[in-house]
């Protein structure tokens, strides 16, 4: 239980703004914004989303509007258009997640939402997800991909192998379409085969 509960965030959209590009999507991500959008990664590219560099690891993250500096999912009543779809880490607010050698644990952040007065709340169910087991497991494999990488690119100090490696890094788990009529998981899993079989990856060894 946390104290979550916002009323719906109705009439707010505080959290949607102003973001810049810290709010990261993941495969799983994509896979459902393909669903709800019907576009693939590079028409997501056009608006909605962009692409940063984090410790030498390039991830796309939601585009904040140059207008509005609003989020380009947000409709014109400030509410989210995609919300039964929406990227994990706004699903997560205002909870933050760590990672230690036991797995996944969520904490709250106690002043990042402006909502007064909030109720408690079970955290699997702000969450919303069906298979909550099966995400997180899929959310720690994620986290330790990314930072394996980061570490491999980190210790190279190639800007060869960081090129090469971000370019098959964005091909298999951005780029290349995702069947959205089957399993995630299964696609996902047989895709990190397929980075971990790579000739980059054994490079960075």
């Amino acid at each position: 239980m946390a104290k979550l509960g916002c009323g719906e965030c109705d009439g707010c959209s505080a959290c949607c703004r102003g973001m810049g590009q810290s709010i990261l999507v993941d495969p799983y991500d994509i896979f459902q914004l393909q669903k709800v959008t019907g576009q693939n990664f590079a028409g997501l590219m056009q608006e909605k989303l962009a692409l940063g560099v984090e410790n030498g690891l390039i991830l796309p993250s939601l585009r904040m509007q140059p207008e509005t500096d609003a989020c380009g999912f947000l409709d014109v009543r400030g509410r989210c258009s995609i919300h039964s779809h929406r990227p994990g880490l706004c699903r997560l607010f205002p909870l933050g997640r760590k990672y230690d050698e036991k797995g996944l644990h969520y904490f709250l952040l106690e002043d990042a939402c402006e909502a007064q007065n909030r109720t408690k709340v079970k955290i699997r169910k702000w969450l919303e997800m069906s298979a909550p087991a099966q995400y997180e497991r899929f959310l720690i494999i994620w986290h330790d991909l990314r930072g394996d990488l980061q570490q491999r690119i980190g210790k190279q100090q190639s800007d060869s192998f960081a090129q090469e490696s971000n370019v098959l890094f964005l091909e298999l788990f951005y780029k290349r379409p995702y069947d959205t009529e089957e399993d995630f998981y299964v696609q996902f899993e047989k895709r990190r085969e397929d980075f971990a079989a790579s000739a980059i990856f054994a490079e960075g060894s």
